[in-house]
């Protein structure tokens, strides 16, 4: 598998503090099951994390939602804003949302990260 199509340890939020960070201070957009937080990266590198609370399904449903948010981020890594943490936090319609229709709801969220966060 190339570097471009894994997703990286480097490329996560694993931490709590991490994920707080953002959320406590990070711009938030909203669209569809969807929910973005994104905030500057003190690293430089841009880094992916993604909430499905259990209120949103059982264990099944969660997986496939972080399944479906992070090959979306691995695909387009390369049209996100540099140096920018992202939470991805999927609101309870995710559960009964399609993969094609969590792909849009990313895919309409993605011009409105570049403009906050221009290259």
């Amino acid at each position: 598998m190339s570097r471009q199509a894994c997703f990286p340890k480097e490329a996560r939020l694993r931490k709590r503090p991490e994920f707080l960070r953002v959320q406590d201070r990070g711009e938030k957009v909203a669209q569809g099951p969807l929910v973005i937080l994104a905030l500057r990266s003190p690293s430089g590198s841009s880094r992916l994390g993604v909430t499905v609370s259990s209120k949103v399904g059982n264990a099944v449903t969660r997986v496939r939602i972080r399944r479906h948010v992070r090959e979306f981020y691995r695909q387009h890594r390369g049209e996100l804003p540099e140096g920018v943490d992202v939470v991805v936090i999927a609101r309870g319609s995710a559960k009964q949302a399609s993969g094609a229709s969590l792909r849009a709801a990313l895919q309409a969220l993605l011009p409105h990260l570049n403009r906050r966060f221009p290259k």
